[in-house]
């Protein structure tokens, strides 16, 4: 049942006195449930517990953890219908993608709670070292997740951030988001009746509502909390980097700020496929409205009769798909403004942009400007988020790889190549290389597969750090630090390096 209040370890408070709604983007409508923003005492008081928490919760058996773990993921698997409903009551998408994401926030819970289980993701060494040295990968203290406006389960209240640092022995208080209070609210009692049931500390987790950016800079601003996790835009993320650094003892902020994630076509790959590449790149400019950060925001080729057969292809099979609905008219908005940008630069073309029939809806967008102009013009290197692509037409490979090097950090890069030309292709991907966290060939950045191969992230400004990904089981090493034990007896030591 949703309350509009705050989770604050095994309490629900609504104390304060400034409220708001979400909104059915789908509908242009509020949704009915009321919020209550919390207060500075409720910000202290969900600090100061995932504080008190912190040392016993980071103390016991990883296969405890694992089975609180395992427990959030049946108590949100339990919540059937009702969350689905909610989910689509608050983001516009459609069911589909509303059962796509449970499963992927139900498997990361599992994945997780296998791996800890045993506590060999610490790796630990130095047991019977002559030295006396022994040392193991521990829990940094109380974490803060910001929720993702764009994936309201999976990168959100029980999402990846939170899964990985309560795996770890992190309690974790959640700044939800403002667009999908109701869907995190819903998670969030189901995260605190896991805990109750399995006997974990009160503070372990706390869930708290604002529809502005006090909350979270007070959260940030906390010395109990020692790290951040965020997925969304470079503004927010830098405001909150800023704000850590700031801090007397200043704490990481790991933010994956979004990304143009630009793919490289070869003239090879046109004269062979240009069609093929053109209704799969339609597919994958439009999938869920534009709104994944992987989104391919930008297509680099060499300028040819086969590159301008391409970008007429691209527009045509973009002409066919229906415009969507966007997650909250501030995304949509902001779609907008960013198209209206882009239209300023004179050396922009744009190829086809169709004006929304409907409220919060965007129709795709295709932009096409030269190698030269994009090279001299940092403003065409920022992220639309949304159904927008730009073609940049370099005049030669050299101009290409030029276009490369002054590219800002990425998430991803894709190489779209005929097999028998991959012998010319290592200047691309040592540029590319330099660039992103990842490199695709001959497929789509969207979709981001939750495995141990994955890197979710990539060097600023697509994250604050790119040494670290934000998916898979190696996501946990956000949340650690080495600790050495010198010369310890074995009685004070604890089991893992006994």
């Amino acid at each position: 049942m949703i309350t509009g209040k705050n989770q604050i370890g095994f309490t629900q408070t609504a104390t304060g006195n400034v409220t708001y709604k979400t909104i059915n983007p789908l509908l242009n409508k509020e949704n009915p449930t009321v919020f209550y923003e919390a207060t500075q005492q409720e910000i202290n008081t969900a600090c100061a517990l995932a504080h008190k928490a912190f040392h016993s919760y980071s103390q016991i058996k990883g296969s405890k953890r694992a089975s609180f773990l395992s427990a959030i993921a049946d108590e949100v698997e339990a919540l059937g219908a009702s969350l689905t409903d909610m989910y689509m009551q608050e983001s516009g998408l459609p069911e589909g993608r509303a059962q796509g994401e449970l499963g992927r926030t139900l498997g990361q819970l599992r994945m997780f709670a296998e791996l800890v289980s045993q506590d060999k993701w610490r790796n630990s060494t130095g047991a019977g070292n002559a030295s006396g040295l022994k040392k193991a990968l521990i829990a940094i203290g109380p974490v803060v997740v910001f929720g993702a406006s764009n994936f309201p389960l999976a990168f959100s209240t029980a999402g990846g951030d939170t899964a990985s640092a309560l795996a770890v022995g992190c309690p974790v208080i959640v700044k939800s988001h403002p667009m999908h209070s109701g869907t995190g609210e819903m998670v969030a009692t189901a995260i605190i009746k896991a805990a109750q049931k399995t006997g974990m500390p009160e503070g372990v987790f706390s869930n708290l509502n604002s529809a502005g950016i006090e909350v979270g800079e007070e959260l940030v601003k906390n010395t109990a909390i020692k790290a951040v996790g965020f997925t969304g835009s470079h503004t927010g993320g830098r405001a909150l980097y800023n704000l850590a650094a700031q801090r007397d003892t200043p704490i990481p902020v790991f933010a994956e700020m979004g990304s143009i994630n630009p793919v490289i076509i070869t003239q090879e790959a046109l004269s062979n496929r240009g069609s093929q590449i053109a209704e799969t790149y339609a597919g994958s400019i439009t999938q869920g409205v534009g709104q994944f950060c992987t989104n391919p925001g930008l297509i680099i080729t060499v300028a040819s009769d086969e590159a301008q057969a391409f970008v007429n292809d691209l527009a045509n099979n973009l002409s066919k798909v229906e415009e969507g609905c966007m997650l909250h008219p501030r995304i949509q908005s902001g779609f907008t403004s960013g198209e209206k940008e882009m239209a300023k630069v004179p050396e922009v073309t744009f190829v086809m942009s169709t004006d929304s029939s409907k409220e919060n809806h965007a129709a795709p967008t295709l932009a096409v400007v030269k190698g030269v102009d994009f090279i001299n013009n940092s403003q065409l290197h920022k992220e639309v988020f949304g159904p927008f692509s730009m073609v940049v037409l370099a005049k030669d490979e050299a101009e290409l790889l030029k276009i490369i090097e002054n590219l800002e950090g990425q998430l991803t890069a894709t190489l779209i190549a005929q097999d028998e030309e991959v012998a010319t292709l290592q200047g691309i991907t040592l540029a590319l290389q330099d660039k992103v966290g990842r490199i695709i060939y001959n497929g789509v950045p969207t979709g981001v597969a939750v495995e141990d191969g994955m890197t979710h992230g990539g060097p600023y400004p697509a994250s604050t750090d790119s040494r670290f990904t934000a998916v898979g089981n190696h996501s946990i090493l956000r949340w650690v630090r080495p600790f050495s034990f010198q010369d310890f007896p074995s009685t004070l030591l604890p089991d893992y390096l006994k």
